[in-house]
């Protein structure tokens, strides 16, 4: 909302520069999607790496009481 907020301003006072935006956004998001979609995919081994690294400690520990 607050990113809605500020675009409406910025067409008020400057309004090619907010068509501008407006044409731009889904470039520029396309464009970071790859990097994107990396970032989750390593999030993602690494969350792996740490399950697998300790899943010997969850199961000497038991189940909790």
């Amino acid at each position: 909302m607050v990113g809605f907020l500020l675009w409406l301003v910025l067409l008020i006072f400057c309004w090619p520069l907010a068509l501008l935006a407006l044409v731009l956004y889904p470039i520029v998001w396309l464009l970071l999607l790859p990097f994107r979609l990396v970032g989750i995919t390593v999030t993602a081994v690494f969350e792996l790496l740490g399950a697998i690294l300790m899943l010997p400690a969850r199961v000497l520990r038991g189940r909790p009481v």
